[in-house]
């Protein structure tokens, strides 16, 4: 009769369990200029900083500022768990997700048009991070995406987003259309970028010039969902002067921002 496999205590797999959990909850951002605004970053909670020499010089005035004792590594075995064609340039650091709070604080409306934007079902973390730079630029009040089917708070996205990501707010809420719901009940005229509407963003912009805005954009291909729409106030264009007359989502949202924020 053979031995029955002993089962672990459930103390060991509480902790285990514990531990995924955890490590699923962190971040690892990547990068000399991504490690450094971060570092530099005081509501950033940072846990591990692993560096190469040289990096460790180039980033000395931030890990000054933020106290960390950083692990120095090998360059050629470089033990932080990222993608293999992840270029780190010698520096990586595991953070927790920031915590920009709700709406209603984020999203209030102050001096200027207030602007906001909302992301439906945008999962690709390069056009996230270079959206969140956008939206730095023409001073946005927050990016909104859903917590499912959206790009998360990633090393990738942090990279691309050059910085962007640790101070402009990226709110990732349970659900977008009752996100949008909140934004309408504090007075934002919801905006859908659609390539068929007949109303250019210049016009709404220009009609509505009194109220804060909400600039909703889908995924390339299949655009907005139908619920998204149907939660929209209005529907506006970014009109092409060709027959090929769509852009790449990060390349509409900066487009978009321009024509909201013009004059502001």
């Amino acid at each position: 009769m053979s031995k029955s496999k002993s089962k672990k205590p459930v103390w060991v797999v509480g902790k285990e369990r514990a531990r995924r959990e955890a490590a699923r909850e962190t971040v690892w951002l990547f990068g000399l200029h991504a490690v450094r605004d971060a570092l530099e970053n005081p509501a950033r909670q940072r846990l591990r900083l692993i560096v190469t020499r040289n990096a460790a010089d180039r980033l000395a005035d931030a890990i000054a500022t933020s106290g960390m004792a950083p692990e120095i590594a090998d360059p050629r075995k470089f033990p932080a768990p990222l993608d293999p064609g992840s270029v780190h340039q010698g520096a990586a650091l595991e953070v927790r997700p920031l915590d920009w709070g709700g709406l209603d604080a984020t999203c209030a409306a102050g001096e200027g048009r207030a602007v906001v934007l909302c992301l439906d079902r945008v999962t690709d973390p390069h056009n996230v991070g270079a959206i969140l730079r956008s939206a730095e630029v023409f001073g946005a009040r927050a990016v909104v995406a859903p917590r499912r089917g959206a790009a998360p708070e990633t090393g990738a996205l942090a990279k691309t987003a050059s910085g962007a990501l640790e101070r402009q707010p990226y709110l990732r809420v349970q659900n977008l259309a009752r996100a949008m719901a909140e934004l309408a009940g504090m007075g934002y005229l919801l905006v859908g970028l659609d390539g068929a509407a007949e109303a250019t963003l210049d016009e709404v912009c220009a009609d509505h010039a009194d109220r804060p805005l909400a600039l909703v954009l889908g995924a390339e291909g299949p655009g907005l969902r139908a619920l998204t729409r149907e939660s929209c106030d209005l529907l506006a264009c970014i009109p092409a002067a060709g027959a090929f007359g769509s852009l790449n989502v990060s390349n509409a949202a900066a487009v978009a921002l321009y024509a909201a924020t013009r004059g502001r």
